[in-house]
């Protein structure tokens, strides 16, 4: 049994496609997490346009049915909603979850108004069916989905997917380094862990797979203070002290090359270790399938 988690999109804030990233590839975000009979969609963007292309192969005859979380509507989550292919087809049923207001539902339409985007939101053929979350948790197919707040310019949600007594958490856009109980105290021993709010670290416990937006070094982070994202060192503590199994660091920053985000994840697992603990660490990357699954 068990579902699929791919990685669409893994760069953060734009685009960047081009030699220095091709290896963990330029689109910006976007995640599937699909089990024999449901696909859920995390964020809208470029990589949504490769998605569609797959998804559009082979196709059921009774059509797709598709559920879509935002984590917010800032461009990179979004872009690349108009050029989603089975959103063009009458067959195709998208469900887009979002708050009693459905504000992420609002602006999917907005970006293609005629400023923006030659195709209108109306003019598009697939049913599009905006759902509200009920006290933070909603049933879409036989996952349950349950959102959480995350501190980020304008707010962003994460989510925790559970199927079968097995958990995934998608957690980017996360300035975590604000929300530190005590931030100076790696300072006088860097082996103690960056201390979060038992609040922050309850939507991972246990998680068997936490996708983490994990941007910045620790070297660049105090000139980015406020920008929305967090260390990948403070991420990987936040790991640690949720009992998550693997930990995939995500969002990477448009500057970052390959060879950048390869001394990233070092640095995350080499931290893992020190501290002595049991979690296994990688970059996410374009293409990559996990199956999520206990033996």
């Amino acid at each position: 049994m068990g579902f699929f988690v791919r990685f669409w999109g893994v760069r953060g804030s734009i685009p960047t496609p081009g030699p220095r990233t091709r290896r963990y590839g330029g689109n910006t975000s976007c995640y599937e997490l699909r089990s024999d009979t449901t696909v859920l969609i995390f964020d809208a963007g470029t990589g949504l346009r490769e998605l569609g292309i797959s998804l559009l192969r082979n196709p059921p005859r009774a059509g797709l049915e598709l559920h879509l979380f935002l984590s917010h509507p800032h461009w990179d989550h979004i872009q690349g909603f108009p050029f989603f292919g089975p959103a063009y087809l009458p067959t195709t049923t998208i469900h887009v979850y979002g708050s009693e207001k459905n504000e992420n539902y609002q602006l999917l339409s907005g970006q293609m108004s005629n400023a923006y985007f030659p195709v209108a939101f109306k003019d598009l053929s697939a049913r599009i069916v905006p759902r509200a979350f009920k006290n933070d948790v909603v049933q879409a197919g036989d996952f349950v989905v349950r959102r959480f707040d995350q501190k980020h310019p304008g707010g962003s949600a994460g989510f925790r997917v559970e199927h079968e007594g097995r958990a995934v958490v998608y957690a980017t856009d996360s300035e975590l380094d604000q929300l530190l109980t005590d931030p100076e105290g790696p300072s006088r021993n860097p082996r103690t862990l960056r201390r979060l709010p038992a609040a922050v670290v309850a939507p991972m416990k246990n998680a068997d797979l936490l996708i983490a937006d994990a941007q910045y070094t620790d070297e660049e982070y105090p000139k980015r203070i406020g920008w929305g994202h967090a260390r990948s060192n403070t991420v990987v503590d936040l790991a640690i002290q949720a009992g998550v199994r693997q930990l995939a660091l995500t969002h990477h920053d448009p500057m970052h090359s390959d060879r950048d985000v390869d001394a990233m994840v070092l640095t995350a697992s080499e931290r893992a270790r020190s501290i002595g603990a049991e979690l296994e660490v990688f970059g996410a990357r374009e293409g990559v399938t996990l199956r999520v699954d206990r033996e």
